[in-house]
């Protein structure tokens, strides 16, 4: 069984789909949840291993409607220790 640890960070929107598909890269990360300021939690998403491609289209323009709506949002991760 693998350990896993978070770590969150505030973006504004206008970098938040760089950040998300900068995360999608790394390959540790399993979930990505994303909040407004006031902490309300706007979508969650759990990554699992060997999901690529085509699948993120969907969820990439998610984020790209949610970051033209917020200014600013906290990104939490939810990653696998190597």
């Amino acid at each position: 069984m693998s350990k896993t640890f978070k770590e969150s960070f505030t973006t504004t929107g206008d970098n938040l789909i760089k950040e998300f598909k900068r995360l999608l890269e790394e390959g540790n990360v399993r979930k990505i949840t994303i909040q407004d300021k006031t902490g309300k939690e706007i979508m969650s998403f759990p990554l699992t291993i060997g999901v690529v491609g085509a699948v993120f289209a969907p969820i990439l323009a998610a984020v790209g409607a949610v970051a033209a709506l917020i200014g600013e949002c906290k990104i939490s991760v939810e990653r696998e220790e190597k």
